[in-house]
């Protein structure tokens, strides 16, 4: 995500703390967020990938994802 459209949502979240927004600021301050929202998981998700935790053994295994209960 662009420096400048992480500013974008700062903006938003500030001038709807101030004076409210206008529907479209509304409509983009959403949007703008949930692009945030999905780098960021896609970014922690590489991450945790790369992980490798060390056994008993000396050796490493990669974590596994567990299924969601949901």
């Amino acid at each position: 995500m662009e420096h400048e459209q992480i500013e974008r949502i700062n903006e938003l979240a500030r001038k709807k703390k101030t004076v409210g927004l206008t529907e479209s600021e509304t409509r983009e301050q959403a949007a703008l967020r949930a692009q945030y929202l999905k780098e960021f998981r896609e970014n922690m998700e590489d991450t945790l990938r790369r992980v490798r935790v060390e056994q008993e053994d000396g050796s490493y295994k990669p974590l596994v994802k567990k299924d969601r209960l949901n």
